[in-house]
């Protein structure tokens, strides 16, 4: 319980206060919070890299930071099915409440129905909120939503505010789930339609996600990390998770020798490496590199064994971070439409493509809100366009893996069977066969990681090899 919990309500002596009510308290773990999701609504913030500076810059630690963290992404995350409850409970749809008392109001209800902060504290600190960064008129419409709010807990509220699964199971899952109608559609068309598997990855997208580590070999070992306070990974050899803790509190990382990396992320990449190929195996292209974490991967691998690897991202910033994560690869500004290499000059290429995300939905909390089902179809054709020119780049006989970090139909199975369907060169091969140590990956030719099967962020991967 934070100070502002325990003296929520109570006046200078202890007891509580009579008439007037006393001085709000200031609670720097909520006021974090509730400027992450102000900076989320204002200026598309993204709230895994603002957090930690906002962190550091209050100087917020342990218990703090953790509540702090807890309420802005869990806020997020909940935001759909909060907004129902409001609206129930308001004279007012949400989106006419004024966005600043709207958020403040979100992390309020969050604390009633999501976490173990008792009632009377939680209505109590989220006004004491209102009051100093909004004002007292707003403190008492807050007040007046959060103790109807606190009448019902959070399966109580939701046969009032979700429709029936028998008459509505998309609009059900949706609210239950707090997921964009969509959304929660895609995801079922991509499970094959089963509800029960739907709701489990809904679910999934709601637990915080762990932190997994990669030990880049040569540079350090999976040994190291454990020997740092994390304990060996379920697939990758490469991988380790850290159950809590700064990862750069590990030597390791903080040294640049290790980094936070998916399991997923690293074992597309690793299968990539697995397929055989005839003849030279010498040059590797990751055409979408950018931060850096597969080509940080695949860098390592290829200077094991004496290959090279050219690593290409279309924006500066993205590039200089593949330049920082990688050791010996030659990093280049690039668009992969428009190749800056010759045709047919790579053994393996990697298409780490663009996409709408919505497989790492747990560690972007504000990014379900953010997409829209129209750009689908613009990242889809740019998606046809790079898996195109990674099979030019490709050498006759050479590999290339298509990955997306979205399960999405459109941008998966669509893309890969359009763009072989449209060339005489293209053998779509078994990806999960490269992929043994992993269960639950599908029937093939593709292999998808799911979070509620893999704990891991929901990544597709194809693979191809180039015909001569």
């Amino acid at each position: 319980m934070t100070p502002g919990d325990r003296q929520a309500g109570r006046s200078k002596n202890g007891g509580r206060a009579h008439g007037k009510r006393p001085k709000p308290v200031r609670d720097e773990a909520r006021n974090v919070a509730y400027d992450l999701l102000r900076a989320v609504d204002e200026r598309d913030a993204y709230a895994n890299l603002l957090m930690p500076t906002l962190l550091r810059e209050r100087g917020l630690a342990g218990r703090d930071a953790a509540l702090a963290t807890e309420l802005a992404y869990g806020t997020l995350r909940g935001l759909g099915t909060y907004d129902e409850i409001i609206a129930a409970c308001s004279d007012r749809p949400p989106e006419e409440i004024d966005p600043p008392l709207l958020d403040a109001i979100r992390i309020g209800v969050h604390q009633l129905l999501k976490t173990r902060v008792p009632p009377h504290a939680a209505v109590s600190a989220t006004v004491d909120l209102v009051r100093l960064r909004i004002g007292v008129g707003a403190s008492k419409f807050a007040n007046a939503i959060l103790r109807k709010v606190a009448t019902r807990d959070f399966h109580q509220w939701l046969p009032i505010v979700a429709p029936s699964f028998e008459d509505d199971p998309i609009g059900h899952l949706a609210v239950a789930h707090s997921h964009p109608r969509w959304i929660t559609s895609a995801l079922r068309d991509a499970v094959g339609g089963d509800a029960e598997e739907t709701a489990a990855l809904l679910a999934a997208d709601n637990e915080r996600p762990g932190v997994t580590l990669v030990a880049w070999p040569g540079r350090s070992t999976v040994g190291e990390l454990v020997d740092g306070g994390a304990v060996p990974a379920r697939y990758s050899p490469y991988a380790a998770y850290l159950p809590e803790g700064d990862p750069a509190s590990i030597e390791a990382v903080s040294q640049g020798r290790a980094a936070v990396q998916d399991e997923a992320s690293q074992l597309v990449a690793l299968a990539l490496t697995r397929v055989p190929v005839e003849g030279s195996d010498r040059l590797w292209l990751d055409m979408c590199a950018g931060p850096g974490g597969k080509a940080g991967l695949l860098d390592a691998l290829a200077i094991q064994d004496g290959r090279h690897l050219l690593a290409s991202d279309q924006r500066f910033h993205r590039a200089r971070l593949v330049w920082k994560a990688t050791r010996r690869a030659g990093v280049v500004t690039a668009d992969g439409t428009e190749p800056a290499w010759r045709a047919s000059a790579f053994d393996r290429v990697l298409v780490d493509a663009p996409c709408t995300g919505l497989g790492a939905l747990r560690r972007r909390p504000e990014a379900r809100w953010r997409r829209s089902p129209e750009s689908v179809p613009e990242l889809a054709a740019l998606q046809r366009r790079l898996l195109g020119s990674a099979l030019d780049a490709a050498r006759p006989g050479g590999v290339v893996a298509y990955v997306t970090c979205s399960p999405h139909l459109a941008e998966t199975q669509a893309v890969v069977g359009d763009v072989a369907k449209r060339r005489s060169d293209v053998e779509i091969l078994d990806a999960p066969a490269f992929l043994d140590e992993v269960d639950h990956l599908g029937d093939g030719p593709y292999a998808q990681f799911w979070p509620h099967h893999h704990g891991t962020d929901a990544m597709f991967l194809a693979l191809l090899r180039k015909g001569s």
